[in-house]
């Protein structure tokens, strides 16, 4: 058997790592063993990639480890189709108010007024 890049190496250590810090909180230890199930097959070439996600996973376990969470989970939608198609929009952008025309925002976030203002 080949030894182990240094990369290799930093990741089988944050893969172990994340498993002990996720012990005691819900879902932790599926989800860590799921994500590196789901990146296991890039390629060794990929190095970018790798160190991405092996920063994102540091990270990950820094949150883990800092007490504050209970448990690990995935970021979901909530909203069902049919909410979407009232006019729950994009971040950023308000709920549609009747059959009038939209107005766009401004680089804060607030609609724009007309010139006239309206």
């Amino acid at each position: 058997m080949s030894r182990h890049s240094r990369l290799q190496r930093q990741v089988l250590s944050l893969y172990r790592e994340l498993l002990r810090a996720g012990r005691g909180k819900p879902g932790a230890e599926s989800r860590v063993r799921a994500e590196f199930r789901q990146h296991a097959g890039l390629p060794r070439t990929d190095v970018l990639r790798i160190e991405y996600l092996y920063r994102r996973g540091r990270r990950q376990l820094q949150l883990l480890r800092s007490g504050h969470a209970t448990a690990m989970g995935a970021f979901v939608s909530t909203r069902g189709p049919t909410e979407e198609s009232r006019g729950a929009g994009a971040p950023g952008t308000p709920p549609d108010e009747g059959d009038g025309p939209r107005r766009p925002l401004d680089s804060m976030g607030a609609p724009k007024t007309a010139p006239d203002g309206r």
